[in-house]
């Protein structure tokens, strides 16, 4: 008779770097930090405390005993430092590192920082106050000011912090980082200050005037014709977002421009008709649509003046456009000749 399967452990593989691959039964019952101590045991590693687990896949996730359920027969897991050692070292070499030392930290901070686990350390350990400073001071520029940035928009979206506390300093950097038009420029820092703009407005109680003073319409429409479609796709739901919050004066400027031929000409050419419209962007732009006619709705429930001629006008062109009167008129004439 076969032996009864415990449904609590599987078989998966551990890596780590320079160490050859453990083969292990991994019980859902043990303790993880039991677990991580028979690992560091078998390879010779000390202090097993500053030690923790994680999933191989490209978002490096930390295993926790909330999400150590998603381990599964033939996982491939890696050994690695904890979330709490590689959060103060990265803020060591952001600290006293060197250039290079600066640019791999802010590389790892900005594929860690997806990871819930992480992010709650990097943060209390006031690594997001570090970041913002970095931003304030305007001393980083290209790759170092792009993945500064990315690494806070990846902290920023786990909730922990509030966008309330940014300062207006901040925000002028951030808006900055919009507003310029030099070839030089980082696409991804664009991409996540755009990003940032958006949050402020539609998750802060109050910094949405600041947002809409920094960051003109025409600014936005020319991102609109960026080659990159994850910089038009924030342009537009930045462009959103400002439209929501504005008061009814506001929006009906920013309707007037948007529906202008112009500009209606720039979204049909360069997002339309240049690409495959991914899901998120046709989202923003149904979300465009819907604000601008909201905007009409008055309009549309308003009662017709019989005595107004410019609105008899209106009527009859849209009755000529419908029904193509003149058209009908001429082939008439022509069958009577």
């Amino acid at each position: 008779m076969p032996a009864i399967k415990d449904i609590n452990i599987v078989k998966i593989a551990v890596e780590m770097e320079d160490q050859v691959p453990q083969l292990i039964e991994f019980d859902q019952k043990r303790p993880l930090a039991a677990i991580i101590q028979d690992l560091c045991t078998t390879w010779g590693l000390t202090d097993a405390d500053q030690y923790a687990l994680q999933f191989s896949d490209n978002a490096h996730n930390y295993i926790t005993e909330k999400n150590r359920n998603d381990i599964k027969n033939g996982s491939v897991l890696r050994l690695t430092y904890s979330s709490t050692k590689t959060a103060q070292e990265i803020l060591e070499k952001l600290n006293f590192g060197t250039q290079d030392e600066k640019k791999t930290a802010l590389r790892r901070l900005a594929r860690l920082s997806a990871d819930y686990t992480f992010a709650l350390e990097f943060i209390n350990k006031q690594g997001s106050n570090f970041l913002i400073s970095m931003i304030e001071g305007g001393n980083y520029t290209g790759e170092l000011m792009a993945l500064t940035l990315q690494s806070f928009v990846e902290l920023m979206d786990h909730g922990i912090v509030s966008w309330d506390n940014l300062q207006d300093k901040f925000i002028g950097r951030v808006a900055n980082q919009v507003n310029s038009q030099t070839s030089t420029q980082d696409c991804r820092s664009l991409q996540a200050s755009l990003a940032i703009l958006e949050s402020l407005v539609l998750n802060s109680s109050g910094k949405y005037p600041l947002v809409e003073q920094e960051v003109t319409l025409p600014y936005l429409i020319v991102h609109l014709q960026s080659p990159i479609p994850e910089i038009q796709q924030n342009a537009i739901a930045l462009i959103n977002a400002l439209f929501l919050k504005a008061d009814i004066n506001k929006r009906k400027a920013v309707a007037a421009t948007l529906t202008s031929k112009q500009i209606r000409n720039v979204i049909m050419v360069h997002i339309i008709q240049k690409q495959h419209v991914g899901a998120e962007m046709a989202h923003q732009l149904y979300v465009l649509q819907t604000l601008l006619f909201n905007l009409l709705e008055e309009k549309m429930k308003r009662k017709l003046d019989p005595q107004d001629p410019e609105a008899r006008e209106k009527i009859l062109e849209l009755r000529r456009i419908a029904f193509d009167t003149d058209a009908e008129i001429v082939n008439s004439a022509g069958r009577k000749g």
